[in-house]
């Protein structure tokens, strides 16, 4: 068999597949900028600058058994996660990063012809597992302050068999439309049929992912009352205040999951830590469905010492709050940008009268790094993460240059 022969075993929605575009770590950005790593103000991923706690590279230093495998059910982690969420142990379970559980969502409830609601802009890794799942994404764009569209989202649950939906792209995207309107394929202007699929899946981040804005408690109330299941990612809530989480709520939601992750708050991002909040009925089918030794005791180590010293790691979240602050106030007197209010450890900006794409590659000639956007509601865009206060103060000096 020829190279294409084999190429054609592949299955065609993965071959065709987008693929999702990281962030590059500082060894790689070392090499493209030609700067040592600490000569780099990173602020382009929401990492916690501060790093882990110094009992954390302590207890990964004097680990003595990394040769045997995990507990394949994390037992002493979930139960120190359920004093620090408020939840039982049952219905709580880890994963190699939150992003290895939505994954593993994507997994047990899609396959192809399935669907779930994206809401962007938000996260990418909603779409690109599902896409991987082989299942449709139904976007629904939020509105202009990036509020969810709440009054869209249920119209599309409870209309999905007759609404029209317009395929987007390779990847089994779908913009809805209006139910009398004839769905286009935007490139080939070729009529093609509404899907016919309830959607199953539901994914919604607050705070939101890149504009920092949380979700109001109303509208997930009315989100809970459609007949899908809501996954909610609280990757960045310890930025918001815990008491905004709704964690305790799956214990009376059937259809209501809960993300969260160590890598924001604890600094460990490069560990891969994350866990969720899940009902009852559902922890059976995840217990089946997962790796045996998904979490490794490297993550393990760091998670437990970070949950036994969180009130000493509870100062950076307060100084990354504080530099959040500091950052929004100081970027609104930049007439070129334009900030948004967040809730997480980052700032949405708008850029005004200039190219983003142009500014940040000013930035990074300094050695500055932030985020750009060119997404559909991020246009023209760049998105910067809170630093510590030197960070800010050489990255509010660049700006000044450029």
């Amino acid at each position: 068999m020829t190279e294409a022969s084999f190429a054609n075993l592949l299955l065609p929605h993965i071959a065709d597949m987008a693929p999702y575009t990281p962030i590059a770590p500082f060894e790689v950005l070392s090499r493209q900028l030609g700067r040592a790593p600490e000569e780099i103000v990173k602020l382009d991923a929401n990492e916690n600058p501060y790093g882990p706690h110094p009992a954390v590279r302590a207890a990964l230093a004097a680990y003595p058994f990394p040769h045997i495998y995990p507990d394949p059910e994390q037992g002493e982690l979930r139960a120190a996660l359920a004093e620090y969420v408020g939840v039982p142990a049952a219905n709580i379970f880890p994963g190699h990063g939150a992003d290895e559980l939505i994954d593993l969502l994507c997994r047990v409830f899609l396959g192809p012809g399935d669907a779930i609601i994206n809401c962007p802009p938000t996260f990418g890794m909603y779409e690109f597992d599902a896409g991987l799942a082989g299942a449709r994404v139904i976007n629904m764009p939020r509105r202009a302050d990036f509020s969810v569209d709440v009054e869209a989202v249920e119209r599309v649950v409870s209309e999905c068999g007759s609404v029209g939906v317009s395929e987007c792209g390779s990847a089994g995207v779908w913009e809805c439309e209006s139910s009398s309107a004839t769905p286009i394929h935007p490139s080939s202007h070729t009529p093609i049929l509404p899907h016919p699929h309830t959607p199953k899946l539901l994914f919604l981040t607050s705070p939101n992912n890149p504009d920092g804005a949380l979700l109001a408690r109303d509208d997930l109330r009315r989100l809970l009352d459609l007949p899908v299941i809501v996954v909610l990612d609280e990757a960045y809530i310890e930025f918001a205040g815990l008491d905004r989480s709704v964690a305790r709520w799956v214990l009376e939601r059937d259809n209501l999951i809960v993300l969260r992750t160590f890598s924001k708050w604890a600094g460990i991002a490069g560990l891969r830590l994350g866990y969720g909040i899940f009902p009852d009925w559902l922890m059976p089918t995840l217990w089946r469905a997962k790796q045996p030794y998904n979490v490794n005791v490297a993550a393990t180590v760091a998670g437990l010492t970070s949950l036994a010293h969180r009130a000493e790691i509870q100062t950076t979240v307060d100084a990354l709050i504080v530099e959040r602050e500091r950052l929004f106030g100081e970027l609104a007197k930049f007439p070129f940008l334009r900030p948004y209010l967040s809730r997480a450890n980052f700032i949405l900006c708008r850029v005004i009268g200039r190219d983003a794409r142009a500014l940040k590659e000013a930035l990074a000639d300094r050695g500055i790094l932030v985020r750009h956007y060119a997404k559909p509601g991020l246009e023209n865009c760049i998105r910067v993460s809170a630093g510590r206060p030197e960070q800010t103060d050489a990255l509010l000096a660049a700006l000044g240059e450029v």
